[in-house]
């Protein structure tokens, strides 16, 4: 029998008893949503996270008093660990040989920044650090200056600009020269930084950058900082990462044999960490879906051996003129198959759609995940061969003369 006829012999059988067909559909696009619409969100959040990722160089080097990426509540031993202060940061940039481009990185505080008549809302942050903190998160300067030497070493009072302020404050009038304020200090603009988006509705443009120096004098020092380091080459992050680790230890008095106390990140490790994250959340969503799939597949074979039974006659006049069994029960299996890869296509299509909210939640591209699309197709296709094979042959079986005697 050629697959158009079965096809359309298929669908014939589906429109015949609707709310059996729905209820067998239904079953299966929950199954198959179920897989795809987890998967999706999760790509979408792994396209997002190395997007962002790649927003910092990858020769950069983290250093924190606790992990950067934290799976549940820290033990006690990490929370009281020493703090990471801007002295340390300091002696670490004196003693390195091989890192380059220290950076101590610190949010001093939230405010509203004013300049003339104009402000902004109070939600904007005062980050402290050093000439070279644009470099290490990818900033790149639309106009003006960096920091210079002297602009840390004697706190001078000036201050490089994000996007989100300057579109706020100056309307009407070039940023660079002018005088802002915050916290009751001004601050000469020197810098202005061009837009770098945002990550889950939070800004990277809504803040200014002053020298750290500064922001001491402003606002005190008794701070826990995070640190960047570049390496001078990418292939020199495993031992600037060494060098790294023996400097900490012995600025901080870790003992011989002890743990680190701090962390150390890099994008390869903070990206090993939200694969194992991600993989643990692909996995769930497959054993949901897997399970949802069993229920449904019994339920697709519970109605084609329902469909076996009310078309017994049908089966008897077939054998009658001449269909061989492999003819019947190709036409059982392919109608099985049909109904899954009507279920698994449906499901997918609410799969994607719905797991790209997540993109346009966090405002970034859609993904298709085309590796669990194959994937649904091919599964839709085993279950069907699997829970369609007992019904074709109970069907192929049937003695030709008792099923036309069947009532």
């Amino acid at each position: 029998m050629h697959i158009k006829e079965t096809t359309i012999q298929a669908f014939d059988s589906l429109k015949a008893n609707k709310l059996r067909s729905f209820l067998t559909l239904l079953a299966l696009v929950i199954g198959v949503f179920a897989v795809i619409v987890s998967t999706t969100a999760v790509a979408v959040l792994d396209n997002y996270f190395k997007n962002t990722m790649s927003l910092m160089g990858s020769d950069v080097i983290n250093v924190s008093k606790t992990p950067a990426v934290q799976m549940g509540s820290l033990s006690d031993d990490i929370r009281n660990r020493k703090d990471i202060d801007f002295r340390t940061a300091e002696r670490l940039e004196d003693l390195m040989q091989i890192g380059r481009g220290m950076s101590p990185d610190e949010y001093f505080n939230t405010t509203k920044i004013k300049f003339g008549d104009e402000e902004t809302e109070p939600n904007v942050g005062v980050r402290g650090s050093n000439e070279n903190y644009l470099a290490n998160n990818s900033y790149t300067l639309e106009d003006g200056r960096n920091f210079t030497g002297d602009d840390i070493q004697y706190g001078r009072n000036v201050v490089i600009v994000g996007k989100d302020v300057q579109d706020a404050l100056f309307k009407n009038e070039y940023p660079l020269g002018k005088e802002i304020r915050f916290d009751g200090k001004p601050y000469t603009v020197i810098g202005l930084l061009e837009s770098k988006g945002q990550i889950f509705g939070q800004s990277f443009d809504n803040f200014v950058l002053i020298p750290y120096t500064a922001a001491l004098n402003a606002y005190g020092g008794n701070r826990n900082i995070s640190i960047q380091v570049r390496a001078p080459e990418i292939d020199f992050i495993t031992e600037t990462v060494e060098e790294i680790t023996g400097i900490l230890r012995v600025i901080r008095k870790v003992n011989p044999g002890e743990n680190n106390d701090f962390e150390i990140s890099t994008n390869d490790s903070l990206s090993g960490t939200f694969d194992a994250f991600t993989g643990a959340l692909y996995m769930g969503g497959f054993a949901i879906g897997l399970i949802t799939l069993l229920g449904a597949g019994i339920g697709v074979m519970n109605i084609m051996l329902v469909s076996v039974s009310e078309r017994t006659r049908e089966i008897g006049v077939r054998k009658a003129v001449g269909a061989t069994r492999k003819a019947i029960v190709s036409q059982f299996l392919m109608e099985t198959i049909f109904i899954c890869q009507l279920g698994g296509i449906i499901g997918m299509a609410l799969g994607i759609g719905v797991g790209n909210l997540m993109a346009v939640w966090i405002e970034t591209e859609a993904v298709i995940p085309i590796w669990s699309v194959a994937g649904g197709f091919f599964g839709m296709l085993i279950v069907g061969l699997i829970f369609g094979v007992y019904p074709a042959f109970k069907a192929a079986k049937l003695d030709p003369i008792e099923s036309l005697r069947y009532e």
